[in-house]
């Protein structure tokens, strides 16, 4: 069998594995749900059970492995502390997955640059030299990719783009700042605001009722998402001038809303970007779902 690389995608959603070859083509994949409010050895286990479920499949052919976790994460350690899996903080991910399988190099990176990776690799972002990779969700994250190679920073943790501040006054964020674009952007924030103001859906209703409210018309829905839409083009033309960058990718359980997201984003955009070399900026959808992540760590693990 031909090398293959083991993937791996943790979130505090789901936890996911799986093998590409060596063109990002995943001939396996498998998914877990990340134990909610598990301590954090319980978490591990669900790690440890894909890994073990997985490396049978490669019949001993796993030369490289890749690891995209939640941040934030601390590259120098290889530890981690995702906000979303708070039993986690300082775990160290990168040798826990190495001593599971010796002799073979183990590369960790953050679920954003990975996403940001996976896109520019065999999605939407083919192609370009200068990207952000987005995931606007239940929260915001996001990666780059500048000259065509992951950048990471000095930790790890370049490209956290849902902590730019895009209200000064703005609410408290999870992150400990405030007005960060995910209090305003990102799915809970948009229903929240939408509740506020008026929205009467059925009771437990979220993000995906919202957008498709605003596709028939709702007015409230309909301002929910263009006020979400305006703090993520205001956040998007800052880091675009910061990174001189040509595309954005912009993937997640929001971006599947489609144009009631993506047009005023870019109607939006095109008032904050009013830099000439931010003339050409595109802004796209991701192509490739909920594999991005397990694309860009192999991508990760072969550089």
């Amino acid at each position: 069998m031909a090398a293959l690389t083991l993937c791996l995608d943790i979130g505090g959603t789901k936890i996911a594995a799986g093998l590409a070859d060596s063109a990002g083509a995943l001939v396996h994949t498998a998914i877990r749900p990340t134990p909610a409010g598990a301590a954090a050895e319980d978490v591990w286990a669900a790690v440890a059970g894909l890994i073990a479920e997985t490396l049978p499949v490669a019949d001993g052919a796993v030369a490289a492995v890749g690891v995209g976790s939640a941040g934030p994460i601390d590259l120098p350690t290889g530890g981690v502390s995702p906000i979303n899996i708070p039993s986690w903080r300082g775990f160290p991910l990168r040798d826990r997955v190495a001593a599971v399988i010796p002799g073979v190099p183990v590369r960790l990176g953050g679920d954003g640059v990975c996403m940001a990776l996976g896109e520019h690799w065999r999605g939407a972002g083919r192609g370009a030299r200068f990207l952000l990779g987005m995931v606007v969700s239940t929260g915001v994250g996001g990666g780059l990719v500048l000259d065509g190679a992951p950048y990471t920073g000095r930790t790890g943790n370049a490209g956290h783009v849902g902590h730019v501040v895009v209200d000064q006054d703005g609410r408290p964020c999870p992150c400990g700042g405030r007005g960060c674009v995910e209090t305003v952007a990102a799915g809970p924030s948009l229903v929240r605001w939408a509740l506020a103001n008026g929205w009467s859906p059925p009771p437990g209703a979220g993000a995906r009722e919202l957008a498709a409210a605003a596709a028939a018309g709702d007015p409230v829905a309909v301002r929910a998402f263009a006020r979400g839409a305006r703090a993520l083009a205001a956040m998007i033309a800052s880091v675009a001038a910061t990174c001189d960058l040509d595309l954005v990718v912009v993937g997640g359980g929001v971006a599947k809303s489609g144009a009631v997201l993506f047009d005023p984003l870019r109607t939006a955009l095109a008032g904050y970007a009013g830099l000439d070399f931010l003339s050409g900026l595109r802004v796209v959808p991701a192509a490739l779902g909920g594999d991005a992540g397990l694309v860009g760590a192999a991508r990760l693990a072969l550089l």
